[in-house]
């Protein structure tokens, strides 16, 4: 008989295995598990090294720690302010220690004398003894051996770790017979030093030894990241191989008169992406090509060079951004960066014709829009900038050559594909993507597996670092309204934003006009400030920012919809309420709206009181220390774990569930790099057909749709 593969394991379902009732199947179901394929790789979320497990004795205060126990008595209170109390007796052989949960009134009934329980949390003395208070439990039972796995419980479910391990020992057992197919070819699995994948699987759950479990995981790691690097690469060379692209003249007369146009030279890092750029749209294969560069590094530029090179061959460009206010800033900027650049045109008496850039966002409307959908079809129109208003069915364009697509993040993959498709229907369009969020090379590598990409990691001369400031509790916050008051005396201008409400964007409005209203009567009196948030009118909106642009407000209250692309290069100061609320990301964004003239300029973290000993939060201290982006997004992940950020790229089975972007960066590259091998020597997987059968059944259709259509 064939070895079983994943394929077959997915044809399983989990009631044919001992002990699992009706009962039992519906909390297995409640978890995600119905087949023997989800119950393998149903992890577990920590191992208890029993060899090495700390006894009571061993406890230290505000020393996290795990101790195996058994429960001696438990008891249920009802507290001051009527909310319940469960407290627990808990020893082993070297000693006894006090346990307390406060609002889990369930503990009462999870807890029974003599059940043996794991627990993870900080020691604290109170009145003279140790206790924990609400650390986290697992209960174990009597599983023996060495390395005890814990799996992810919910109460929900109502099943415990001991029941799902038997469980898994019993699916490893019953696949014994038949073997475990292994889809990666055996001399890589020799030249990376893998374990075969039927050895990695019973590891993960039954280690006989902690290297054993880690020796597990890489193998087990690498799958899950060659899984996905290889449906990424599959894309990116069947977009290079079905679709014709434009082979653009590149070099041509109007990139340098831009060049020469420009009030200061080009960066080493923007010639050398220009380069990368222009090599791609010389090439046969429509680009496809992620802009990474921080705040204020020049992307514009680079950009408009892209675009440049589309007209100068008689085609099109458009460039789309998330939102009208951003749109509408972009073609000012590249209005600005154009003026006076001409088109050379043989046809013409001149010589040379004006260059012609529109802007289409909903709010052109009229004989206006009438006017630039008719030069978009024709061809008259030679830059289009715009919100998806540009990809509605009612826009066509005469000759689509280059698109650059800003803050890619915010564009669903629908919106690239429905812009590409504005092509002429035989050659598809040049694709730019740009992110002023610098995005880490393994997360690069994965989220955007498809794209190449291009980094400008140096800054144009004149912008001036930043200076970055923590103040806890309103006594230091008085510095940062201080600074914005000397600023203005000095003619300059000020951001404030106000926190971040995941919850409800009405709370966010409201929020800010709180803050508003007390800046007005109290810190800022006398200044003019105006309040600007996502739920004004367009109208208002763009008003309130005209008026910022032309200095006729000193202070800018706002929530976050300034964190993309608002550019006033007089403002000089920010302040950000509560902080602590937000993302490094974010902050760093936020950050980058300040310092964009050569004035000295500053951004205010204002945080509440720190408790005593809490120490700063170890996010605001990193952008205090840096202001460098590639920087910070290592540090982000560091500290936040890169569940975030698959999300946006793959969903459902095929998370990464022991794969980690931040640990395995190594594994990341050598996975890309066997994807790479597989597919360039064999295109659909012919000579693969485990490894495809593989990722037909981890990825669902949507997904494989999703990762296709992108």
């Amino acid at each position: 008989m064939s070895e079983l593969t994943l394929r077959d394991l997915a044809a399983i379902g989990v009631e044919r295995l001992k002990g699992v009732g009706d009962k039992k199947l519906a909390g297995l179901r409640e978890m995600g598990i119905e087949t023997v394929l989800d119950l393998l790789s149903f992890y577990p979320r920590r191992w208890v090294d029993r060899s090495q497990e700390c006894r009571v004795s061993d406890l230290r205060p505000g020393l996290e720690s795990l101790v195996l126990v058994t429960v001696r008595s438990v008891d249920k209170r009802i507290g001051r302010n009527r909310r319940p109390i469960v407290e627990a007796v808990v020893g082993d052989g070297s000693g006894r220690c006090h346990v307390v949960f406060f609002n889990q009134p369930w503990r009462e009934r999870q807890l029974r004398p003599e059940l043996q329980v794991a627990l993870w949390g900080k020691p604290e003395l109170y009145r003279g003894a140790l206790q924990l208070t609400n650390p986290v439990v697992d209960l174990i039972g009597d599983r023996t051996g060495r390395i005890v796995p814990i799996y992810p419980q919910s109460e929900k479910s109502g099943l415990n770790t001991w029941e799902i391990a038997g469980w898994v020992e019993d699916a490893l057992r019953k696949c014994e017979p038949r073997g475990l197919a292994d889809p990666v070819p055996t001399e890589v699995v020799a030249r990376l030093g893998l374990s075969p994948r039927a050895i990695a699987l019973h590891d993960i759950h039954l280690p006989e030894t902690i290297a054993d479990k880690e020796r597990a995981r890489r193998r087990l790691a690498f799958d899950e990241l060659l899984r996905v690097q290889t449906v990424l690469v599959m894309r990116k060379r069947t977009i290079e191989r079905e679709s014709r692209g434009i082979r653009h003249e590149v070099g041509g007369e109007l990139v340098g008169r831009l060049r020469a146009a420009l009030p200061y030279p080009l960066t080493d890092a923007q010639q050398r992406v220009i380069a990368e750029i222009e090599a791609d749209l010389a090439g046969p294969h429509p680009m496809h090509r992620l802009l990474q560069g921080d705040v204020g590094a020049g992307k514009t530029v680079v950009a408009v060079a892209a675009m440049l090179t589309a007209v100068q061959g008689g085609h099109q460009a458009a460039l789309m951004a998330p939102t009208e206010v951003l749109a509408e800033q972009h073609s000012a900027g590249v209005r600005a960066l154009l003026d006076g650049v001409t088109v050379p045109d043989p046809g013409n008496l001149f010589g040379d014709r004006p260059l012609r850039v529109e802007l289409l966002t909903n709010r052109v409307t009229g004989s206006d829009r009438r006017d630039v959908l008719a030069g978009l079809a024709d061809g008259t129109v030679d830059i289009a900038i715009g919100t998806h208003a540009l990809i509605q069915e009612t826009v066509a364009f005469h000759s689509l050559g280059v698109v650059v697509v800003d803050e890619q993040h915010r564009f669903g993959v629908e919106q690239r594909a429905a812009l590409r498709a504005k092509g002429d229907g035989q050659l598809v369009p040049d694709v730019l993507v740009m992110t002023a969020t610098p995005i880490p090379r393994t997360a690069a590598m994965t989220v955007y597996g498809d794209l190449d990409v291009s980094v400008l990691d140096e800054l144009p001369p004149g912008r001036t670092p930043i200076v970055t400031r923590i103040a806890e509790g309103p006594l230091l916050a008085q510095g940062a309204w201080a600074a914005v008051r000397d600023e203005v005396t000095a003619g300059r201008q000020a951001y404030v934003v106000c926190p971040l409400i995941e919850e409800s964007e009405k709370l966010e409005v409201a929020s800010a006009q709180e803050t508003y209203e007390r800046l007005v009567h109290d810190e800022l009196r006398d200044l003019r400030i105006a309040l600007l948030h996502g739920r004004m009118p367009s109208a208002e909106k763009e008003s309130v920012m005209s008026r910022f642009r032309a200095g006729d407000l000193d202070v800018l209250v706002a929530t976050t919809v300034i964190e993309v692309g608002v550019d006033v290069p007089n403002a000089t100061v920010m302040v950000i309420v509560d902080a602590d609320r937000f993302g490094i990301a974010q902050l760093h964004q936020l950050r980058g709206r300040v310092g964009r003239a050569g004035h000295q300029s500053q951004c205010w973290l204002l945080t509440g009181e720190a408790s005593e000993g809490a120490g700063v939060n170890p996010r605001l201290e990193a952008l205090r220390d840096s202001t460098d982006g590639f920087h910070l997004a290592e540090v982000d992940l560091e500290l936040r774990g890169e569940g975030t950020l698959m999300n946006t790229a793959q969903k459902g089975r095929n998370d990464l569930k022991l794969a980690s972007l931040r640990r395995d960066r190594e594994l990341v590259e050598q996975a890309r790099e066997v994807a790479f091998a597989l597919v360039d020597a064999d295109p659909l997987l012919d000579r693969s057909p485990l490894l495809l059968d593989e990722l037909r059944v981890v990825f669902d259709p949507q997904d494989e749709e999703f990762l296709f259509k992108s």
